[in-house]
């Protein structure tokens, strides 16, 4: 059962339903994998609404191993993912959305 308390999101991949959670350790490694000086780069860059499906898979890759699942970006890349492209999109929005909370509006 998802704790949204812990920042955790379901995800239905391949043919499982998986608990994600970016972790300090999955942010850390989000990091490095965007290339991101620090965690506000990192926030600015999804703000802008660009991401690359290498991005999609950066996140929910993050996302599984911070969970404690030992998939790989490679595997994860095989796997189908309900809702294809824009099914990635939302699972990726939603641990953004759970690892720094909702935007506020001024």
């Amino acid at each position: 059962m998802v704790n949204k308390m812990r920042g955790e999101v379901e995800a239905k991949i391949g043919n499982k339903t998986y608990i994600l959670c970016l972790t300090l350790g999955a942010l850390a490694e989000l990091e490095a994998a965007l290339q991101a000086n620090d965690l506000n780069g990192m926030i600015e860059r999804f703000e802008k609404g660009r991401v690359s499906a290498r991005d999609l898979l950066s996140i929910i890759g993050a996302g599984l191993r911070g969970a404690g699942h030992a998939i790989s970006n490679d595997e994860l890349a095989t796997m189908n993912i309900a809702g294809g492209a824009r099914g990635a999109a939302k699972i990726a929005a939603e641990l953004l959305a759970a690892a720094f909370g909702e935007p506020q509006s001024d």
